[in-house]
C-alpha cells in the first residue's frame, strides 16, 4: 500500500493572518469549505487572538461558525490564552494550537518572558483543553534559527518539545519560522525530536521557503520518518522578519513533490490548483506557489 502522508492546511490562519488589507469573512469561510472539499484531514481556520495585535483574525467566531463542516476534518485554532480557549470552544474547534520558541532571544523579545515561563502559561489552556476532550497541538517557533541570535541550539528545540508534550500535546510542530534551516540541519534537530517523541504519528514539519529550501527540508523530514507536514494554499503568509521573502511553503509545490515521490495525501491537487488561483484572486496578487502557476497554465484553454 502507498505510505500516507498527512498535510496541515494552514493558509485561512497563517497564511492569511499577514494580510494587510482585511479578507471578507465570507471570503475565508469559502476558502476554508474549498479545502476541506479538495480532502484536507486537518485545516488551521482560524484564532482566537486579541483582534488589538491580529486584526486580520478579529471575525474567528464568525468564520467558524459559518464553515460547511466535512466529517472527518479536524478544524483548528490558535489560542494564547483561556479567553481565547473559551471562544475556541464556544466555537467548537476540533483541535487547539498552542506555541513557545526554542529561542530564548525570540521569547524575551515578544513576549517578553523566558521560553519557560511561556509554556507555563499554557497550563491552564493544556488542562481545559483535555478536560473537553480536544485535541492539543504545540507548535515550535524558531526551531532551525532565530532573527535576534542566529542557529537554534538543538538541545533546545528537544526541550521545548519535551515541555510540550508533559502538558498534554498530540502533536509537536518543529517550525522552521523565519525559513533558515537547510536539509542537513533538519536532519540534526529532528533526529534529535525524534528521540523524545514518535516521528512518524506526533511530529510535523513547518518549513518556511524564505530561502528556497522548504522542499528539500521537507525530502529530509521523510528521510528521518516525518509524516505529518504544514503548508499554504497558493503560498500564503510572508515572512515577518525577511522584507518582501516568501513565507509558507506553498501547498500545491508540496503535493506535486509528494506525488512525484509516490506518496498519498488523500488531497486533489487539481482541486488545491483552483483554489490557490482563486484566492491569489481575491487578495489581489499572484500565487507564490511555483507548481501552482506551471499546472494552472496547463489546464488554461
Amino acid at each position: 500500500m502507498t505510505e500516507h502522508i498527512k498535510i496541515v492546511e494552514v493558509g485561512p490562519r497563517d497564511g492569511l493572518q499577514n494580510e494587510k488589507q482585511f479578507v471578507d469573512s465570507a471570503v475565508k469561510i469559502e476558502l476554508v469549505d474549498r479545502l476541506s472539499a479538495a480532502g484536507f484531514a486537518n485545516i488551521e481556520a482560524a484564532s482566537f487572538v486579541s483582534p488589538k495585535w491580529v486584526p486580520q483574525m478579529a471575525d474567528g467566531a464568525h468564520v467558524m461558525a459559518g464553515i460547511a463542516r466535512r466529517p472527518g476534518t479536524i478544524y483548528s485554532v490558535l489560542v494564547p490564552n483561556l479567553r481565547g480557549f473559551e471562544g475556541a470552544l464556544a466555537a467548537r474547534a476540533d483541535e487547539i494550537v498552542i506555541f513557545g520558541a526554542a529561542s530564548e532571544a525570540f521569547s524575551q523579545r515578544n513576549i517578553n518572558c523566558s521560553i519557560a515561563e511561556s509554556i507555563a502559561r499554557f497550563e491552564p489552556v493544556a488542562a481545559a483543553a483535555k478536560e473537553a476532550g480536544l485535541r492539543l497541538r504545540g507548535s515550535i517557533s524558531c526551531a532551525l534559527g532565530c532573527p535576534y541570535q542566529g542557529e537554534t541550539p538543538v538541545a533546545a528545540v528537544v526541550d521545548v518539545a519535551e515541555r510540550l508534550l508533559r502538558l498534554g500535546c498530540d502533536e509537536i510542530d518543529v517550525a522552521d519560522t523565519i525559513g533558515v534551516g537547510t536539509a542537513a540541519q533538519v536532519g540534526r534537530v529532528l533526529r534529535a525530536v525524534g528521540q523524545v517523541a514518535d516521528l512518524g504519528t506526533r511530529v510535523s514539519g513547518h518549513f518556511h521557503d524564505t530561502y528556497g529550501q522548504a522542499l528539500a527540508n521537507i525530502l529530509a523530514a521523510l528521510d528521518c520518518g516525518v509524516r505529518i507536514f504544514h503548508s499554504s494554499v497558493a503560498g500564503l503568509g510572508g515572512c515577518p522578519y525577511a522584507k518582501g521573502a516568501t513565507g509558507n511553503v506553498a501547498t500545491e509545490d508540496v503535493l506535486y513533490l509528494l506525488r512525484g515521490q509516490g506518496l498519498d495525501t488523500g488531497i486533489d491537487l487539481d482541486a488545491v490548483v483552483d483554489i490557490g488561483q482563486w484566492i491569489s484572486e481575491r487578495i489581489g496578487r499572484p500565487t507564490s506557489s511555483r507548481a501552482g502557476r506551471a499546472l494552472a497554465l496547463k489546464k488554461a484553454p
